[in-house]
């Protein structure tokens, strides 16, 4: 069996291990679950894997897969099933998702401060669409995992000089030369440090105090001043001022001092997934710990392909992109294949059609899955259907575009009766130079001031704040 990029199938090594290791909730007697186990290993050795590196040297691939294998958990079961709750919520109008982060996240921006400044534009755009929307937002970072893309090609020539094409930092290296885009398995174990890292990182600040509601205010701070953090300060002045009024009537403020934040990413590199996929201790059922959420992407979901194979088999909250061409019939069978029980917030479907296309392709896919009777959360990611080349050479969209496919989202549900459930967004919180337009009026000559994304064009920290002041006026008038 060989991948589709040519390469020989990953992930037939051994890294099953036994149920004394492979608990997700350490201290608890371990509910047997070797024969889920043994079912996903018969899968990794029968079904074809889309958009797998190939990876030269087996033996340290086989290394790889066992250390990770042997690590603890990234996540635990129970937060998946909280999130599973939160998600449900979601499909039925009584929350909202707001999933934004890295396009692909780097070992080197894997720093403090880059991961602080996500942070703090998710808890912004989070606050103005809960102060504008008067409902909860389910806050889930596109980060602590988000290192491999997938590639429309599986070589890239510049030249004359053809090499492997860059396919995340758990693959290979950014850098056009044939030792750095050659497949190094040690970069594996190396993502599964950087997102621990991150992790750990997050935690601390989403339950340590930073994002405690009575500092709203700090999460402004060492942000360029623009009229988006102007407009923000506004509604941190409201909110500080109706905590002070809560805080006068003797309310009980724990629900305002931590946040709930998930991680998420597409779980696309099977030898990461596989060796990280746990047996929960309470139930005897498969977890991917790697991640909270995890998603299968337009190039990965074929109905008989291993990435929809795995993804059936765990029991985190799972995500499906669709794109303008989604056939119906597969997109039904999806659900019986991935969402059998018909489990609120187990299944979210990920949209990005176009902005030119979202008023038309969707109603009818909205429709049919509705008629089937599923319960499934419909998320927009307005990103990846409106990307373009400018006309100096840079991959980049329009501020403009991304905003009219939210809009068209929010159309195509208000006009068919059924919920919009949140948003997916690839940004930064740093001031970058990527997408085109925003209050800031970025163009083609600006792209090349700060462009530092190495896959795709990513919102900098003021178009993210105005998009979320967009879609909280969308949410008002759903």
């Amino acid at each position: 069996m060989r991948t589709r990029d040519g390469g020989p199938t990953p992930g037939v090594y051994s890294w099953v291990v036994n149920t004394s290791t492979a608990t997700s909730d350490v201290g608890l007697d371990p509910v047997d679950g070797s024969e889920a186990l043994a079912a996903l290993t018969a899968a990794a050795t029968e079904l074809e894997a889309a958009q797998q590196p190939s990876w030269p040297d087996t033996a340290a691939l086989a290394e790889a897969i066992e250390t990770l294998a042997s690590y603890p958990p990234l996540v635990f079961a129970g937060e998946c099933d909280l999130l599973t709750e939160r998600m449900a919520a979601a499909a039925v109008g009584e929350a909202f998702v707001l999933q934004g982060g890295d396009c692909a996240e780097t070992f080197a921006s894997a720093t403090a401060d880059n991961i602080r400044d996500r942070i703090k534009t998710i808890l912004q755009m989070a606050a103005v669409l809960t102060y504008g929307a008067s409902k909860p937002v389910i806050k889930v970072g596109r980060m602590a995992g988000q290192y491999a893309k997938p590639r429309s090609s599986s070589v890239e020539t510049r030249e004359g000089v053809t090499l492997p094409a860059f396919r995340g930092d758990m693959v290979n290296d950014f850098a056009f030369h044939e030792t750095a885009r050659t497949p190094d398995p040690h970069r594996l174990v190396r993502a599964y440090h950087a997102s621990s890292a991150t992790l750990n990182l997050v935690r601390a600040f989403t339950t340590g105090g930073f994002a405690d509601l009575r500092h709203v205010h700090d999460w402004n701070r060492g942000f360029v001043a623009n009229a988006a953090n102007q407009r923000y300060e506004k509604i941190a002045k409201d909110i500080d001022k109706a905590m002070r009024f809560m805080a006068a009537c003797g309310a009980d403020f724990d629900a305002m001092r931590t946040v709930e934040f998930y991680a998420a990413h597409e779980a696309l590199l099977l030898d990461y997934e596989r060796p990280l996929t746990r047996i929960d201790s309470r139930s005897g059922r498969l977890y991917d710990t790697s991640s909270h959420f995890v998603w299968v992407g337009e190039r990965t979901r074929q109905l008989d392909g291993a990435h929809v194979d795995f993804v059936s088999r765990i029991s985190n909250p799972i995500g499906v992109k669709l794109g303008p061409k989604a056939d119906i019939d597969e997109v039904l069978r999806l659900i019986d294949k991935v969402d059998p029980d018909r489990t609120p917030g187990r299944l979210t479907f990920i949209t990005r059609m176009g902005a030119g296309t979202i008023r038309e392709a969707l109603p009818p896919i909205v429709d049919k899955v509705t008629a089937s009777g599923a319960t499934v959360t419909w998320i927009c990611d307005p990103m990846h259907g409106n990307t373009f080349e400018s006309s100096t050479g840079y991959k980049t969209r329009d501020f403009d575009d991304i905003v009219d496919e939210v809009r068209g989202f929010f159309e195509v549900h208000r006009s068919l009766g059924t919920v919009p459930g949140g948003i997916h967004v690839e940004l930064t919180g740093n001031d970058v130079t990527e997408c085109l337009g925003g209050a800031e009026r970025i163009n083609d000559a600006d792209l090349e001031k700060r462009y530092e994304s190495v896959c795709d064009p990513r919102l900098n920290h003021q178009q993210s704040l105005e998009l979320a002041f967009l879609v909280a006026e969308m949410l008002g008038q759903a």
